[in-house]
């Protein structure tokens, strides 16, 4: 940790490059949090509902992961049971490890940023990702895009607490890790880093943080 403590104060003297360096990180660690919440997801869903209920679901194009044909009987009464069931573990799951996971996840992130100091618990994007992928695969009413905000605001956040590094700076990785995992789910980076650095406000923006964002 000592030379981890090290490189941070070295960098902080520099800060183009402290940016360079921390915003590429954030974003290598947040992007494949939502490509392995994607890789995830997909599996889940056809489990559950091409495997198990013998549904057919349909994809966007481009967005079809598991080319695997599958022949089984059409199961109705699961079609009613899968969300059910799906909703009350991601509750259980969310109720006794991370409370602060609960909803849509982009909320909890503008809290994050305005009312706790960028401070993200490091267990909730894993919580996150597992009662968000437990939810969508069983046919819950939700998206994509809260959910990886989330997780990857908190892997920002982490990333800022094991660095040791100032409130300032962590609420900025903080908006990195959600640009990151916004721009990895949905394929457009750019549009990922608009999103993080807008959202927080209604007629405004989070200047500082672009170029990290971007990055």
């Amino acid at each position: 940790m000592g030379l981890i403590f090290k490189l941070r104060d070295r960098l902080n003297r520099q800060a183009a490059l402290k940016w360079v360096i921390y915003g590429t990180i954030v974003g290598i660690v947040s992007g494949l949090g939502a490509v392995t919440f994607f890789y995830c997801l997909e599996w889940g869903k056809f489990y559950l509902f091409e495997y198990l209920a013998g549904y057919k679901l349909t994809h966007p194009a481009g967005e079809h992961l598991v080319n695997i044909e599958v022949v089984r009987p059409f199961k109705r009464w699961l079609l009613f049971v899968l969300p059910v069931v799906g909703g009350l573990l991601s509750g259980l799951i969310v109720y006794t490890w991370a409370p602060e996971a609960e909803g849509h996840g982009t909320d909890a992130m503008i809290d994050s940023f305005h009312n706790r100091n960028g401070y993200v618990r490091w267990r909730v994007p894993y919580v996150k990702s597992l009662a968000s992928v437990i939810t969508l695969a069983t046919g819950g009413s939700a998206g994509r895009e809260g959910p990886i905000a989330q997780i990857g605001s908190g892997f920002g956040s982490w990333l800022a607490q094991v660095l040791g590094l100032s409130i300032k700076d962590r609420r900025i990785l903080l908006l990195a890790g959600c640009a990151g995992g916004l721009g990895a789910i949905f394929r457009a980076p750019l549009g990922g880093a608009l999103t993080a650095v807008e959202v927080l406000y209604r007629e405004d923006f989070e200047s500082e943080a672009i170029v990290p964002c971007v990055i």
